[in-house]
């Protein structure tokens, strides 16, 4: 017998295909789409705005009393702290001349807290300080004053810069 020629076999390759990257991007997709969709959800905050009511022409106001809850901080030149609570025009309260300090704002606005607590009865209705700093005042008493807040936990607050003519008036004269 002759030696015939064999037939020459194909190698099978190896079918086997790795998938370790599919997995990683599989799971970086999967991440990415679970922040995002955290991201996407509406953050809700409170707002201590006053109540409001419709009167008899359909016109929405402002309710009665939110005077009782409002303070009004000025800050002035060499330390100078005067408050007074409500409109200045309307108060029948005369502003007070105070300090910085534990016997002095911190005093005037724990008063204030629980004088508003008793007024409304409801704790999310609470005091509302308007911080208004004036020129001569320094950046100093600004940081203090809102580390008053902070102590004496008061959550609604805001600075403004503009004056009244009274405010002005009652700032010259002290």
């Amino acid at each position: 017998m002759k030696n015939l020629p064999q037939k020459i076999r194909s190698r099978k390759l190896n079918s086997r295909v790795d998938l370790t990257a599919m997995v990683s991007v599989s799971f970086l997709l999967i991440i990415f789409f679970m922040v995002a969709a955290e991201l996407r959800k509406p953050k809700i905050m409170n707002l201590g705005l006053p109540e409001r009511y419709c009167d008899d022409d359909g016109v929405i106001r402002c309710a009665i009393g939110i005077e009782n809850r409002v303070m009004t901080v000025l800050l002035d030149e060499n330390d100078k702290i005067i408050t007074y609570t409500g409109l200045l025009e309307v108060s029948d309260k005369s502003p007070k001349k105070i300090k910085y300090g534990q016997e002095g704002i911190r005093k005037e606005l724990l008063n204030k807290i629980r004088q508003v607590q008793e007024y409304t009865g409801d704790p999310e209705r609470g005091v509302i300080v308007i911080i208004k700093p004036s020129k001569k005042s320094n950046f100093g008493n600004l940081v203090d004053i809102l580390d008053e807040m902070a102590i004496v936990n008061i959550g609604t607050y805001a600075i403004v810069n503009d004056f009244t003519p009274e405010e002005s008036k009652l700032l010259a004269a002290n």
